[in-house]
């Protein structure tokens, strides 16, 4: 299901949705991108000299990814990373990203708070996140207490656009 046909049909058109934060030539963070229905088109949408790089916890979802990439010809602008439960591991990644996607994951991770810091951290000034959580697993006041984790981490909140099943954020380093 995580990449059937079918999920294009129910979900947001990503091309629609990511136009706005994608540019040529960008580097893109996509923490828990599974097997990468997000990061092809990423890749491909930000042209050979962008780069997406793609953080899970899941080696096997990493193994399904790197082969999709292999197979698709994005091998070169598609990173894969493998997270622990408390980290990113994304130290080296600091003031170099352009646009973080956190498509139905934050609710996902053990703090909210800890995964918006390392997010931050990575972010060029500038830099915006798109958060978006699914509202049939996260309610509107857990949405709320990881936006307010987010400020705190030093992202505002620009802009709550509408996205189909979804709450969702953009947010932008100051």
């Amino acid at each position: 299901m995580f990449v059937s046909p079918i999920r294009r049909w129910l979900m947001p058109r990503p091309e629609k949705l990511l136009a706005p934060f994608l540019r040529e030539g960008m580097t893109v963070l996509e923490p828990g991108p599974g097997m990468g229905f997000f990061t092809l088109i990423m890749a491909r949408m930000m042209g050979t000299t962008g780069r997406v790089i793609a953080v899970d916890i899941q080696p096997k979802m990493l193994d399904v990814l790197r082969k999709r990439t292999l197979r698709a010809g994005l091998q070169d602008r598609v990173e894969t990373r493998l997270a622990q439960p408390d980290s990113m591991q994304i130290d080296n990644l600091n003031g170099s990203v352009d646009f973080v996607l956190a498509f139905a994951m934050v609710h996902e991770v053990p703090s909210a708070e800890a995964f918006f810091i390392e997010a931050a951290a990575a972010l060029r000034t500038g830099g915006a996140l798109l958060l978006v959580e699914p509202t049939g697993h996260v309610t509107r006041e857990k949405f709320e207490v990881e936006l307010e984790a987010a400020r705190r981490a030093g992202l505002g909140l620009t802009e709550r656009p509408a996205v189909r099943g979804n709450m969702a954020a953009t947010l932008r380093k100051t």
